[in-house]
């Protein structure tokens, strides 16, 4: 935990084609976080539009944001064209090289990957991408949330929630994520058991797959070039 009298620098990377669920569900939890200030940054300082078209707009650039002591990194379908992206992936690296806390939700971890911040590490991401995890020399968990250190990772859209409230735990105590909770009246009680591919029925999962089946190939094939950049060997593929 860190003392209650140091503020705190929060900050949310946007982009296009940003799941805002993955951006927006924790910015309701870090936002509320005592004595801290959270911003969201892009590579413009021009909106942008979600995966289904909502509009969002960043505070500042990246250029113009400080070092930070949480970096939030969400994901989405716009993820994909950030992969090589040397701008973004450059900010990421050097916002991890100043010590900050490190927040991925979704396939946000994969952008963490491809800055080089996932070797040996412990890592959860989209069920459909957990595969992937090991191009970037990352051990798959397949977990809701997964701690590594300084770095926390959610694994799909509304798992960001719970990732959030641990690391309002984590960085202002249980009784201040247990506040947070509160007030949101963050209490799921959802009307399906059809959350993950474990309890989804087989018919409704394999629609799922389907649906992502483009994206998922396509960042497979980024998964490659990148572990071949960042000299990662994955046995059998």
């Amino acid at each position: 935990m860190i003392a209650h009298d140091v503020h705190l620098r929060i900050g949310s990377l946007l982009f296009e084609g940003v799941d805002q669920i993955d951006l927006t569900g924790p910015f309701e939890v870090l936002s509320r976080i005592p004595n801290s200030t959270c911003r969201i940054y892009g590579k413009t300082a021009e909106p942008v539009r979600d995966i289904k078209g909502l509009r969002l707009t960043p505070d500042a650039t990246l250029a113009d944001a400080p070092p930070l002591d949480v970096l939030h990194v969400p994901g989405g379908f716009g993820q994909e064209a950030l992969m090589e992206d040397a701008e973004v992936l450059g900010w990421i690296s050097r916002q991890a090289a100043g010590g900050c806390r490190i927040f991925s939700v979704c396939t946000g971890t994969l952008l963490c990957g491809a800055a080089g911040l996932l070797k040996g590490r412990r890592a959860t991401t989209h069920w459909a991408s957990l595969h992937l995890l090991p191009f970037f020399g990352a051990v798959p968990v397949n977990e809701r949330v997964v701690i590594d250190g300084s770095y926390i990772f959610a694994a799909g859209v509304t798992s960001g929630i719970d990732g959030a409230l641990r690391l309002a735990a984590e960085l202002r105590g249980d009784d201040a994520a247990r506040s947070i909770q509160l007030y949101m009246a963050y209490a799921p009680e959802p009307l399906f058991d059809s959350g993950t591919p474990e309890t989804a029925p087989p018919a409704i999962l394999q629609q799922a797959r389907q649906a992502v089946r483009a994206i998922t190939a396509q960042r497979e094939e980024t998964a490659r070039r990148v572990a071949a950049r960042l000299g990662v060997v994955v046995q059998g593929v």
